[in-house]
This record gives C-alpha cells, sequence and structure tokens, in this order.
C-alpha cells in the first residue's frame, strides 16, 4: 500500500538552468542576473561542461519552499526557450531528479546512476543575492 508523502519531507529545492551554444549562455547569463534581482535565491556556479548527473551545461539557483510559488512560474514564462530542471530537495538525490522533479521546456538526459538513494536533505543554503526589484 502507498503511504502519502508529508510536504516536510522537502528541505529546499534546486532549479538547473541548461544552455549549449554562445546565443543560449549568452541568455542564461541575462536569466541569472533577472532570478538574482527579484527572487531570494543562492545562485550557483556555472558548470560549462557536464557535472554530476547533469549532461549539459548548467548552473544552479537553490532557493526555499516559500520562494517556489513566485519563483517556478515566473521561470515558466521567462526560461527563453532554455531546459530548467526543478527537483525537491529530500533525503533521496537519485528520486529527486529523476522521479519528483518537473521540467520547464525540454527534458534533458540526466545520468541518475551517478546520485544516491540517500543522503542527508539539503536545507535553503543562505541567499547570497539582495533583490532589488519586484517579481
Amino acid at each position: 500500500m502507498n503511504e502519502v508523502r508529508p510536504l516536510g519531507e522537502i528541505a529546499s529545492y534546486h532549479a538547473h538552468i541548461y544552455y549549449g551554444d554562445a546565443a543560449e549562455r549568452q541568455y542564461a547569463e541575462w536569466l541569472r542576473l533577472r532570478i538574482g534581482e527579484r527572487f531570494r535565491v543562492r545562485l550557483g556556479t556555472w558548470r560549462d561542461a557536464p557535472v554530476g548527473p547533469h549532461a549539459q551545461a548548467m548552473y544552479q539557483v537553490s532557493f526555499a519552499t516559500e520562494i517556489f510559488a513566485s519563483l517556478v512560474p515566473w521561470l515558466m514564462l521567462n526560461h527563453g526557450g532554455l531546459s530548467i530542471l526543478i527537483h525537491p530537495n529530500t533525503t533521496n538525490p537519485k528520486r529527486d531528479h529523476l522521479i519528483d522533479p518537473l521540467w520547464i521546456g525540454r527534458a534533458l538526459e540526466v545520468h541518475g546512476e551517478v546520485l544516491g538513494e540517500e543522503d542527508e536533505a539539503e536545507e535553503a543554503l543562505e541567499v547570497n543575492t539582495a533583490p532589488t526589484l519586484a517579481v
């Protein structure tokens, strides 16, 4: 029998914003600036080559559960054709990336074999942006 999983299982979220060619990277830069202006998030390092389970260049945006309802719809409207993987951070990174994520734009390959099935859930990291504009 299936059990209902509580929302409290989600400690935070990640959005992985993928880019390929120079034009996509330029748009990803524009998008990153707009996110930082509007949302209290932690903007991760640029990864210009595949890393971990991610088969394409990307950067990560870490955000608290309270921001989901404003950031995710904003990304839906402003992703400019980029693929974005949004996943919860629970105690199971493999499930988070492969079973429970949502995609904005085209879904891409994720190498789940490098992810563990049990880990500590990542709390929302201290933000490194101070938004200056409204959503």
